[in-house]
């Protein structure tokens, strides 16, 4: 009997992309893993160096270098390559250059004949995201960015932190953007189960420094911070999209916060935004519809306008 390989391919071999392909080694995700980029050689480059993992690995998982032909039969694409953000930009100030790109990228993908799912991590995220939807032609539910998945890891070990428990002991989600606009919904934290509001108004005198706007704050800034110091990030995202493709390849139904594109969900329709979903062998199963707070609600349609300001400007320039 014929087993089926789980094959991903990854578009950009910089940072991001290797280190989502060292994560999926690691965890035996797939069997499989393409890496196309621009600079061949590099691909080639970054494709032995993983290979060389192999051995040290409970599975093989076979890399290689390759071009948009490899991903007619990929059941999953990583969209990585993208603009870069410089020094005393936000992710927004790349729009232009990175709807460019996505827009090549995701037209020679699907000229391969690509049918399976896309996941997006390039910046803006949930710009570029709505950019691949519109451009492959795809369904909203194979069409996915890494969204504030991040966002969500970065919370979970904060509050991991102040709280002395497991970052996996911590439910929560950032929604909205992934960038200045985003938010905790702290309506809907809980660490052990027990919803955080009631936690800090029970224990006041135990954590009386704790301020949870700050916590927010970090949440938000963490990106930056890393970015300010080293120039990039790429474990965190890198195994954000490892985790993500192993709940569509594993038919996990794991929720992620992740970029979807809403059709009357929140109130909101034809934008692309991190909120909770349950991810699975479709791409996105189904998105979770939380009952926010008045002022949840409100943080979440400012948030929408934003993105649909940058969809809009490109569309008013191109």
């Amino acid at each position: 009997m014929g087993k089926k390989n789980r094959k991903v391919a990854i578009i950009g071999s910089g940072l991001v992309g290797s280190s989502s392909a060292y994560a999926m080694i690691n965890q035996s995700i797939c069997d499989e893993i393409v890496i196309v980029s621009r600079n061949h050689e590099h691909a080639l480059a970054q494709a032995l160096d993983l290979s060389h993992c192999a051995d040290f690995t409970s599975t093989r998982t076979r890399v290689r270098a390759g071009h948009y032909a490899d991903c007619a039969d990929a059941d999953i694409v990583v969209l990585t390559a993208g603009a870069n953000v410089k020094a005393g930009q936000k992710r927004m100030d790349i729009i232009a250059e990175a709807a460019a790109i996505t827009r090549e990228v995701v037209s020679s993908v699907m000229s391969s004949g690509f049918d399976g799912i896309f996941v997006v991590a390039a910046n803006p995220v949930d710009v570029v995201t709505m950019i691949a939807a519109q451009v492959s032609g795809l369904p909203r539910h194979r069409v996915i960015g890494t969204g504030t998945s991040i966002d969500s890891a970065r919370l979970k070990t904060l509050l991991a932190d102040v709280f002395q428990v497991d970052p996996r002991s911590v439910h929560g989600y950032a929604m909205g953007e992934h960038g200045e606009s985003q938010f905790v919904a702290w309506s809907h934290v809980t660490i052990g189960g027990k919803p955080i509001l009631h936690i800090v108004d029970e224990h006041k005198l135990r954590f009386p420094d704790l301020d949870l706007n700050d916590i927010a704050r970090k949440t938000k800034d963490a990106g930056w911070e890393i970015f300010t110091r080293k120039g990039s990030t790429q474990f965190g995202i890198g195994s954000a999209i490892a985790y993500i493709t192993r709940s569509i390849l594993n038919d996990d139904h794991r929720i992620i916060a992740v970029s979807a594109i809403l059709d009357g969900e929140y109130g909101q329709k034809d934008v692309c935004v991190g909120v909770p979903a349950i991810i699975g062998d479709g791409g996105i199963e189904e998105l979770i519809e939380f009952n926010l707070s008045d002022e949840e609600q409100i943080l979440f349609g400012r948030s929408c306008e934003i993105i649909r300001s940058g969809v809009d400007g490109l569309a008013q320039h191109s």
